[in-house]
C-alpha cells in the first residue's frame, strides 16, 4: 500500500507520483496503438481491416469491465468505511446527461446488432460482438458513475490508477471510432452533393465501407444502416463525457481533500422565464433551418445556394445575440466586487482546460474560412455571408469561454449569520390594520441596537416587533425625523439587496438563454448541417483533400466544445 500524498495542495510521495507517470504513459501507448489500427483501417491498408481494430476495442472494453467489477465488488465489502468525496465531481445534473446519452447509446446497438443479423452472411463475427460487449460495457460504466464517480481512492493507488486510466482512454478510442465512422458517411453524403453546388473538377471517389453481400429483409436494412447514423452524435458525447469524468477520478486518487460542505445548488426553473423563452426561439429556429437545409441542399445549385444563405443569416443572428448576452455578463461581472476561488479543483479546472481547448477546433475552422474568401479569386453571393459568420464564431467562443470559467471560479455568497424573521406590523391611530407575512431578510443590526426597535418604513408610523415570552407588544412612537432617517437608512439596505437580486436574475436569464443557445448550435454539425463542406469556396482555395482533413479533425472538437459549453452553464445557472 503506497504513502498518502504528502500535502493536499502540492507534488506527493515518490511511489504515487511514479505511479502517476506510469498509468498515464501506459493510457497514451494503448491510445496511440488503438488511434493507428483506426487510421488504418480508414485508409485501407493493406493486411488491417475493421474486425481486427473491433477486437482491439473489445479486449479494451472487457479489461475495463473486469476492473470495474472488482472495484464495485471491493467498494461493497467496505462499504462501511467512511470515504473522502469530491464534492464538485459528477454533479447530478451531468450523471442525469449521460445516462440520457447511454440509453440512446444503447439503441444505437441494438441497431448494430440487427444490421449484423440481416447482413451476417458477408460480416466478421466482431461485429457481432462488438455491439454487444458495448451494450453490457455503457450499462456497467453507468452504473459505476452514478456511485463513484465522487470517490477519492486511498487504497491500491498504483492499481487504480491503471485501471481508471485505461477506462479514460479507452472511452477515447470508442470516441474516435465513432467519429470516424460518423465523419466517413458525413464525407459520402458531401461528395454526392459537390456535382450540385458546381464544383465537377473535384475528383468523387466514394469511401464505400459497405458488406458486399445482399440483405435478407431490405426494409430493415435500410432502418437499421440510416437509424445508426442519426444516433451516432449521442453516443460520441457519451464517451467523451465519460471519458472527462473518469479522468475526474484518476486526478483525485490519493488526494486530500478540506472537509467541508459544499452548498447543493439545486436547478430552478423560477426567474429565468426570459432567458429560457428566447432560448426556446432559438431552439425551435434552429430545427427548422436544419431540416430545410437537409431537404434542400444538395437538390440543384439554386437551392443549394439558398440553403447555405438561410443558415448563415440565422447563425449571425443568433451568434450576434450571444455575443451581447455575454458581454453584459461580463459588465454585471465588473461592477461586482466578489473574489474568485483558487482552491485545487480538478474538476472546475479539467472543464476550463477543454473550454478553450476545443474552441480551438472551431478557431481553425474560421480562420481557415476567412483566409479563403481573402484569397479567392471568385467570390459566388453566399460565400460572403460566410465572412461575419466566421469572424462572430470566434468572437462569441471568446466571450463565452470568459464568462464560463470566470462564472465557475467566483465565490458563491455566503448568508449572513445575523438573519432574523421579522414581521412589521403597521398601526395608525392607535389601531392594527394590517400584519404583513413574515419574511427573512439580513438585518444589519445599525437600524436598531439592543433596544429591540424594528426600523419603520413608512414616515409617522408606529413598529411593533413580537417578543416570544412577553404577553404583549411593546409599542414605540417615533418622532417624524427620527423616522425618516431610520427609513431612509433601511431602504438603502434593502435597494441594494434588490439590485443584487436583479443582478443575479439577469445573470441567470443570461445563462439559460446561452445554454439553448449552445444546445441549438450543437445539432447542426451533429446531424449532418455542416457549410465547412457544402460551401465549397474553401476547398478551391486550399485543394479539396487537405481542406477535408482539417475539417475531420476540427469538427468533432467544435461539436464536443457546444455541448460542453451548455453544461457549464447549466452549473454557472444553478450557482448564480
Amino acid at each position: 500500500m503506497e504513502k498518502a500524498a504528502g500535502s493536499p495542495s502540492g507534488g506527493g510521495s515518490y511511489p504515487q507520483k511514479n505511479a502517476e507517470i506510469l498509468s498515464s504513459q501506459y493510457g497514451i501507448n494503448l491510445f496511440l496503438a488503438g488511434l493507428l489500427l483506426t487510421f488504418a483501417w480508414a485508409v485501407h491498408a493493406v493486411g488491417i481491416g475493421k474486425s481486427h481494430l473491433l477486437s482491439y476495442l473489445i479486449t479494451l472494453m472487457l479489461i475495463q469491465l473486469l476492473w470495474m467489477l472488482w472495484y464495485l465488488c471491493r467498494s461493497c465489502t467496505q462499504r462501511r468505511l467512511i470515504r473522502d468525496k469530491d464534492t464538485h465531481a459528477g454533479a447530478r445534473w451531468l450523471k442525469c446527461g449521460i445516462t440520457l446519452f447511454a440509453v440512446i447509446t444503447l439503441i444505437l446497438d441494438s441497431f448494430k446488432i440487427g444490421y449484423y443479423i440481416d447482413f451476417s452472411n458477408c460480416l466478421s463475427p466482431t461485429e457481432g460482438i462488438f455491439p454487444v460487449t458495448h451494450a453490457v460495457h455503457t450499462i456497467l460504466q453507468v452504473y459505476f458513475l452514478w456511485c463513484h464517480a465522487k470517490d477519492i481512492i486511498q487504497s491500491f493507488k498504483t492499481l487504480e490508477r491503471f485501471g481508471v486510466i485505461h477506462s479514460v482512454f479507452t472511452n477515447l478510442l470508442l470516441w474516435t471510432n465513432g467519429v470516424l465512422t460518423e465523419s466517413k458517411h458525413q464525407l459520402n453524403e458531401h461528395k454526392e452533393r459537390l456535382i450540385t453546388l458546381g464544383f465537377g473538377n473535384i475528383t468523387i471517389v466514394l469511401d464505400d465501407h459497405a458488406p458486399q453481400c445482399n440483405c435478407t429483409t431490405t426494409t430493415l436494412c435500410s432502418v437499421f444502416s440510416q437509424g445508426i447514423y442519426y444516433l451516432y452524435p449521442f453516443n460520441i458525447e457519451y464517451h467523451i463525457l465519460a471519458s472527462t469524468m473518469l479522468y475526474v477520478l484518476w486526478k483525485n486518487i490519493g488526494r486530500k481533500v478540506e472537509h467541508h460542505q459544499q452548498h447543493k445548488t439545486p436547478f430552478k426553473f423560477h426567474g429565468i422565464t426570459v432567458g429560457m423563452i428566447f432560448g426556446l426561439i432559438v431552439l425551435t429556429s434552429t430545427i427548422a433551418i436544419v431540416v430545410v437545409y437537409l431537404i434542400q441542399i444538395g437538390r440543384s445549385k439554386i437551392k443549394s445556394e439558398l440553403a447555405l444563405t438561410m443558415f448563415y443569416l440565422h447563425a449571425i443572428f443568433v451568434l450576434a445575440l450571444m455575443c451581447t448576452a455575454g458581454i453584459v455578463a461580463l459588465l454585471i461581472y465588473r461592477l461586482e466586487d466578489r473574489s474568485l476561488d483558487n482552491s485545487k479543483n480538478p474538476a472546475r479546472k479539467l472543464d476550463a482546460e477543454l473550454l478553450v481547448g476545443t474552441a480551438a477546433g472551431s478557431w481553425l475552422l474560421s480562420w481557415g474560412s476567412i483566409l479563403a474568401i481573402i484569397c479567392a479569386q471568385a467570390h459566388p453571393k453566399y460565400t460572403w455571408y460566410n465572412l461575419p459568420y466566421s469572424v462572430l464564431v470566434i468572437i462569441e467562443k471568446y466571450i463565452q469561454n470568459l464568462f464560463i470559467i470566470e462564472s465557475i471560479h467566483r465565490e458563491q455568497e455566503k448568508v449572513n449569520d445575523d438573519i432574523k424573521t421579522l414581521r412589521i406590523v403597521t398601526v395608525s391611530r392607535g389601531s392594527t390594520l394590517s400584519l404583513t407575512p413574515s419574511y427573512k431578510e439580513i438585518y444589519n443590526g445599525r437600524a436598531a441596537r439592543g433596544n429591540g426597535e424594528v426600523p419603520c418604513l413608512f414616515k409617522g408610523s408606529i413598529c411593533r416587533r413580537e417578543n416570544d415570552g412577553g404577553g404583549g407588544a411593546k409599542e414605540e412612537m417615533s418622532q417624524e425625523n427620527s423616522s425618516v432617517m431610520h427609513s431612509a437608512s433601511d431602504f438603502s439596505f434593502y435597494s441594494s439587496n434588490s439590485v443584487t437580486n436583479n443582478k443575479r436574475r439577469i445573470l441567470k436569464n443570461i445563462a439559460a438563454f446561452l445554454f439553448l443557445c449552445n444546445l441549438s448550435l450543437w445539432i447542426p454539425p451533429a446531424f449532418g448541417c455542416r457549410p465547412e463542406y457544402d460551401n465549397g469556396l474553401e476547398e478551391i482555395v486550399f485543394g479539396f483533400e487537405p481542406w477535408i482533413i482539417v475539417v475531420n479533425l476540427a469538427m468533432p472538437f467544435s461539436i464536443f466544445y457546444r455541448m460542453h459549453s451548455a453544461a457549464s452553464l447549466f452549473e454557472v445557472n444553478c450557482k448564480t
